[in-house]
């Protein structure tokens, strides 16, 4: 550190000002390499799970005529009050937006944004802007998650083969001939449905909920943001309400899922723990909180002719020191240890005082 300068807890002016560069050579590498086949490869399993029968789906039992699995059959998920294609822009848009308005808002609020980002150089002809990465690293490992999201719930339905509340109304099955005279018979031949094979199908995947559990990844990875990220200033009840009205639709999205019999409470309860964790996981564990921990102001060095000045006392001269400590007598050290013949064979150390006869 420079001679007349000390450390403080405030930014000086000269240091918000400066921009550092960081030289990295393995930053694109590592994401042509590394992160974009892991993306890819989680893009191509979601979409084997979710529009291919390459995973077969586990076939089931059930019990003759079971309540719980007879509710009417609610129709398509096109004919739902909350549709895919409402569904899946709203989980993926408004994440993306807030996500942006909340970074550009940072940049043009916050002075001390400049010094936790730095400008990345990979050789003489890549400069990395401290914005873009930043909003590629949140961005990407949002939609990262939301693909595993996707895989995860696809693959325990796919192990599991839970029935919707509507099963029996797309199984058909034939009581008749399968014997059934009482309610406790189980019923586990695979033949045992008579209605449309891939309506039985879809029926078949109802643990956990994939709608409830991408509504919570989605919900909780942007209110995570808007907690940890977003300053608002002059008013405690603007953040909690946010984040409550992103919360909302998706606990109105997991009651709707109940009530029109397409899940039972149990899915849409494990939809939602599964779509918490993983959002939860990758900002806490991957995202470090958003880098929200280092946003505390770092320490600059300040001149020291701005700090406030104050007289130290001046020693007297040694003269006079010694005059003070001549009226002070000076205790004298400890005796030195003697041995006290105690028997003719032992000597015991002690501290006492002897004369010598």
């Amino acid at each position: 550190m420079p001679t007349g300068y000390v450390r403080t807890g405030y930014t000086s002016h000269m240091a918000s000002h400066e921009t550092e560069i960081k030289s990295s050579t393995s930053i694109i590498p590592c994401f042509l390499f590394v992160e974009l086949v892991l993306m890819a490869g989680t893009v191509i399993l979601s979409y084997h799970f979710e529009y291919t029968d390459t995973f077969p789906v586990h076939n089931q039992g059930f019990f003759c005529y079971d309540s719980t699995l007879s509710k009417p059959y609610p129709g398509p998920e096109s004919t739902s009050r909350a549709p895919p294609r409402l569904l899946y822009p709203l989980i993926a848009i408004l994440p993306i937006l807030t996500i942006l308005v909340g970074e550009v808002t940072s940049v043009l609020i916050d002075p001390r944004w400049k010094n936790r980002e730095r400008v990345i150089a990979c050789g003489d002809c890549c400069f990395f802007n401290p914005l873009l990465r930043r909003i590629v690293r949140i961005l990407g490992l949002f939609s990262f998650g939301l693909f595993c999201t996707v895989i995860f719930a696809g693959a325990v339905q796919t192990v599991t083969g839970n029935q919707t509340p509507h099963f029996l109304s797309v199984c058909r099955p034939n009581y008749t001939a399968l014997g059934c005279v009482s309610h406790i018979q189980y019923v586990s031949t695979p033949q045992a449905c008579t209605g449309d094979p891939d309506l039985i199908a879809e029926a078949r995947k109802a643990f956990p909920s994939k709608p409830a559990a991408l509504g919570a990844y989605s919900a909780v990875y942007t209110t995570m943001y808007v907690t940890l990220v977003l300053r608002i200033k002059g008013s405690r009840l603007v953040k909690p309400s946010l984040c409550f009205a992103i919360l909302s639709p998706s606990w109105l999205l997991s009651l709707l899922r109940v009530a029109e019999y397409r899940n039972h409470w149990r899915d849409v309860l494990a939809g939602t723990i599964v779509g918490s964790a993983i959002a939860v996981f990758l900002v806490t564990c991957v995202l470090n909180n958003f880098g929200s921990s280092s946003s505390k102001p770092e320490e600059a060095e300040v001149p020291v002719q701005d700090l406030p000045r104050h007289p130290v006392p001046s020693l007297p001269p040694s003269s006079t020191r010694e005059k003070v400590m001549g009226f002070c007598p000076q205790m004298s050290p400890d005796p030195p240890p003697c041995l006290v013949p105690v028997t003719p064979d032992v000597l015991i150390p002690s501290n006492c005082m002897t004369s010598q006869v």
